[in-house]
């Protein structure tokens, strides 16, 4: 080895816990960066303010400007290799555009017009900067978040402490001046923001007369974030524009978002994004012809109810911007399509993402086999036998049974009660948005009051079930209710093993599937007896169905919300948190998980029965 070589190997194993010390400094620098330019956003945004505070505001602006610049600029002067491979392709594009807002600084405005004259407006507009800041800033805390796992924290205090976060954040925001038209107390607030984290729906305030179009748009957002889940959008932003991290962080995150793969982690994030923006635009556009001209609206404020209500009914929120919701007569003399429409929704919601992810492969798997076809003149007769998995027939088969028992209980039990006076074809739409909404979705078409006491009885069992496992919907998921019924069905067979659609369930899904099913109901029934201590004065029927909507995150309340105490109402926030992060998801993160044994005890029986 030469001289100048052993040189610079000494030189760098001397310089590097330095070089380090300062990425490591300049990276929490921009972390405080990250989170003073959202307060300075909210601050601006939420209040009316003064020329001096908005002049700090921007000041504010200016120097995270500065510190992003800084903290883009060293590490590749610092670090130059490890930070080229660290850079996705996304985050050069990013860092380019933000050099970009430097050439206002350099260089005058052009004299002459043209192409030359609206580039220098565009990187020289104080928007375009503010959009780079906060992509840059909400990176920046995702990265943050990601990190954390690398530390080895457990993934599902990592889940719950992210869900609190985005809570507290949304009940802050929702009490700015500007986002409400009266005001609203801290514990509405607080309310009303992980109902539409936690896709619930119950409110103790009407939504549409206390909030303006701000405080819409920020319910939105929180049910959008609620809907998918935190993890996946920091996810998402950690690992598509920041780089891949730790291995074990990936593996975290795997855990989390309850992947199989770790291969296929960031494209099945990717998918999960495209779905809901394909679908959730599809249902705005569907939904706005449904209502054009019909509710005296302006066009803009159409489309705004046409994106709330997507985005609300895809992630099976139950919440509405309209007043009175969808049983507005408004609603309800015009067409029945958008009854449909929204129920189509909340069934694509409610199914989960891996099944969509299915209908994907089995969408490409035709085409390509079309195209085959094509290109060899005969049709292609072979391919794979099992199209559609085990849990994709499953959760379709128990939907559909679902759906339809509860289509027809509905008009057997209401064709002369609550649908008396309609037409034929609006008891029957009517009917089917009963029996789709009540499991999770919770959007109120007819006043539940006016139900009998056997619909009302099926309103609760339909919460309690909920939708789909990894989907926008609550509930013990239909998937755990077919692996009980199917393990019920097995034993009263007398057979040793549970076997549906050519194939064998594992035991650990039936041992799951059990215990989430009686913890659930240990929990619903503790919560039962909590609420009626705290409100022994309310009937226990109409208590009972709001603690299963809460619980369960399906929002079909009876509207006893707002006559609830202040510690019934921390109580239900607390049940809807509960029943979006998962039971066993808690449990999960605060009992000391057991390693795998090698050795078994003698069996022995139980007398059961």
């Amino acid at each position: 080895m030469k001289v100048y070589h052993k040189f610079l190997l000494y030189q760098n194993k001397w310089l590097k816990p330095y070089i380090d010390k300062v990425l490591t400094i300049m990276q929490w620098i921009t972390y405080l960066c990250s989170v003073a330019l959202f307060i300075a956003l909210i601050f601006e945004k939420g209040f009316s303010i003064t020329a001096s505070e908005a002049l700090l505001v921007h000041r504010v602006y200016k120097i995270v400007w500065i510190v992003f610049l800084i903290d883009i600029t060293l590490p590749f002067i610092l670090a130059y290799r490890s930070t080229k491979k660290s850079f996705r392709h996304i985050m050069w594009i990013l860092s380019l555009l933000l050099y970009l807002t430097l050439i206002p600084v350099v260089f005058n405005q052009p004299d002459e017009g043209g192409a030359v004259l609206k580039f220098w407006l565009l990187t020289n507009h104080p928007l375009f900067r503010l959009t780079l800041l906060v992509l840059l800033s909400f990176m920046n805390l995702s990265y943050g978040l990601i990190k954390m796992l690398g530390s080895r924290t457990n993934p599902s205090h990592i889940l719950a402490g992210s869900f609190i976060v985005i809570i507290l954040i949304g009940s802050g925001l929702l009490m700015l001046p500007k986002c409400t038209v009266d005001g609203i107390s801290w514990v509405d607030s607080l309310f009303v923001a992980t109902s539409s984290v936690c896709v619930t729906g119950l409110s103790p305030v009407d939504i549409a007369t206390t909030f303006t179009s701000s405080g819409l748009t920020i319910i939105a957002i929180l049910i959008q974030i609620g809907g998918l889940g935190v993890m996946t959008f920091t996810s998402f932003f950690a690992l598509f524009f920041m780089g891949n991290t730790s291995l074990f962080s990936q593996i975290a995150v795997r855990n989390v978002m309850k992947n199989e793969s770790l291969n296929s982690l960031l494209s099945t994030i990717l998918y999960i994004l495209f779905f809901t923006l394909v679908i959730e635009g599809v249902g705005m556009f569907a939904i706005w012809t449904s209502i054009h001209d019909t509710l005296n609206l302006s066009i803009e404020e159409e489309l705004a109810f046409s994106a709330f209500h997507s985005i609300s009914a895809f992630c099976n929120a139950g919440i509405s911007s309209f007043p009175e919701g969808l049983a507005n007569p408004l609603i309800q003399n015009g067409s029945n399509s958008i009854f449909i429409y929204i129920a189509c929704l909340v069934l694509l919601g409610g199914i989960g993402f891996p099944i969509l992810v299915n209908f994907k492969d089995i969408f490409f798997f035709h085409i390509k086999r079309f195209v085959l076809s094509i290109k060899t003149r005969r049709w292609q007769q072979k391919g794979r036998r099992h199209l559609y998995n085990l849990n994709t027939r499953i959760v379709l088969i128990t939907t559909f049974i679902l759906v339809l028992s509860g289509f027809i209980l509905v008009l057997l039990f209401e064709w002369n009660n609550a649908l008396e006076g309609m037409r034929i074809g609006d008891k029957l739409t009517h009917a089917f948005f009963t029996s789709v909404t009540p499991r999770s979705a919770g959007f109120s078409n007819i006043d539940i009051s006016s139900f009998r006491i056997q619909t009302l009885m099926l309103f609760v069992l339909y919460m309690w079930i909920g939708g789909a496992s990894q989907s926008t919907a609550g509930g013990v998921k239909v998937n755990t209710i077919a692996v009980v019924f199917l393990n019920i069905k097995s034993v009263i067979k007398g057979s040793d093993r549970i076997e549906v659609l050519g194939r064998e369930l594992s035991y650990e899904s039936i041992r799951r599937s059990n215990a989430a099913v009686v913890i659930s109901l240990i929990t619903l029934f503790v919560s039962l007896l909590i609420m009626t201590f705290l409100e022994p004065s309310l009937p226990f029927s109409e208590i009972a169905i709001e603690c299963v909507a809460a619980l369960s995150t399906a929002g079909s309340g009876t509207g006893i919300t707002e006559h609830f105490s202040v510690g019934s109402r921390l109580f239900i926030t607390l049940l809807m948190f509960v029943g979006r992060v998962g039971i066993m998801t808690l449990m999960f993160g605060f009992v000391r998980q057991r390693s795998k044994r090698k050795y078994h005890y003698p069996s022995d029986h139980i007398i059961i029965n």
